[in-house]
């Protein structure tokens, strides 16, 4: 088997151009599939972190057209003992403006507690407190792009922004200046919603002229199933209420499971077209092979006629189909996972790394490879001395 395997790679050698460039194809097929599992990896990671973070871990509480939710359905909800943190959500498109700088934002009324259900990075200031919420104060908060555009610094506390609010334009004073996409799902819509403004949602009440709210945002306590403490907190708002299914429950893990076999499916997907390279590879190695035999046909002949087994001939062959296959199957699983943790650094996200795609990449690519060796490998063995002495090459 030395022997065999001393003579595919002298062979492999003598035509290092050709033998490079069937590496390379392997190479480029394993590490695509590596790094599309790695991406999916880092999307499904990064997709549950941040709805966990955003309090997707838990439930929403809505009111049909026949109901509304107010101060007592807040009351009523934070006193069921499933629930760890609740907290009224109002959600209106207006427009943020200071001196000439103008742009369309996504206005957030929320309450004191909100860093225990949504995520906010205050980089400067503070957040919102018990008095601005009761008191109704007209502050807010804003992220660190509108800043640096409108005030031409990320610091910009103490001054004032115009919020256009259900058609009713008011003053604010900044309170506090949050990251920028501090959010993975902000950064994803921040070309279509290009601030978020965060202000207490009891201003907002005033500035819209309403005392309900939009949603009700429940993190529930842990080991507790959503969708029995959904049922339990609609019901509860249904009967306090006397109105028949007034209120509805989302599950927002079912939502987050949703988009995660949504992402699962296109990491399917992908890999199947990287898969195909993979294919496109390996017949690569056939053709290769086949022009080998081809060239060395009399060298066939001479080692058959000093006594060469057919056996010995084969397996010279897939040796050959085995080295190409197995060297970049090595490189391509390498270079893909080195690639793919290059990119994660320069994304500022945590990687972990798909070491089951590679491996399985890498084996089908040896695989592969080996099955499309096995037709030039036969027909390498299969030639006759005489013909083979007399073939011209």
């Amino acid at each position: 088997m030395i022997e065999q395997f001393i003579f595919a790679w002298r062979s492999l050698s003598r035509k290092r151009g050709r033998t490079l460039l069937t590496v390379l194809g392997i190479v480029i097929g394993v590490a695509s599939v590596t790094i599309i599992g790695n991406i999916a990896q880092c999307g499904s990671t990064a997709l549950n972190t941040e709805m966990d973070s955003l309090g997707l871990s838990g439930l929403t509480i809505s009111a049909t057209a026949s109901a509304s939710l107010e101060q007592e359905s807040l009351e009523t909800i934070e006193a069921c003992e499933q629930v760890e943190q609740a907290m009224p959500v109002m959600m209106q498109t207006g427009s943020v403006s200071a001196r000439s700088q103008e742009t369309d934002a996504l206005l957030w009324g929320i309450d004191e507690n909100a860093n225990r259900i949504i995520s906010l990075q205050v980089l400067y200031g503070r957040g919102l407190n018990h008095q601005d919420v009761v008191l109704q104060k007209k502050v807010c908060l804003i992220d660190e792009a509108f800043s640096q555009a409108a005030f031409g610094r990320s610091n910009s506390i103490g001054k004032t922004v115009s919020l256009l609010c259900g058609g009713v334009q008011e003053t604010y004073t900044i309170i506090g200046i949050v990251k920028t996409g501090s959010g993975l799902l902000q950064s994803f819509i921040g070309s279509y919603i290009p601030s978020f403004i965060y202000l207490p949602y009891t201003s907002m009440q005033s500035s819209l002229g309403r005392n309900t709210f939009d949603q009700i945002a429940v993190r529930i306590q842990e080991g507790e199933d959503a969708d029995e403490v959904g049922q339990t907190l609609a019901s509860s708002l249904n009967r306090s209420t006397g109105i028949q299914d007034g209120y509805v429950s989302n599950n927002l893990v079912k939502q987050k499971d949703s988009l995660t076999n949504m992402l699962n499916i296109l990491t399917l997907v992908l890999s199947a077209v990287g898969a195909v390279s993979l294919l496109v590879a390996s017949l690569s190695i056939m053709t290769v092979m086949l022009v080998s035999v081809h060239e060395r046909t009399r060298e066939i002949g001479i080692k058959k006629a000093i006594g060469a087994r057919k056996g010995k001939i084969l397996l010279e062959f897939l040796w050959e189909a085995l080295m190409i296959s197995c060297i970049g199957a090595v490189l391509g699983a390498g270079i893909g996972t080195g690639l793919s943790f290059v990119g994660a650094a320069a994304f500022g996200v945590t990687l972990q790394a798909r070491m089951d795609i590679a491996l399985f990449a890498a084996l089908f690519s040896i695989l592969s490879g080996v099955i499309f060796g096995v037709y030039p490998a036969m027909k390498a063995s299969s030639l006759q001395p005489i013909d083979a002495l007399h073939t011209d090459s």
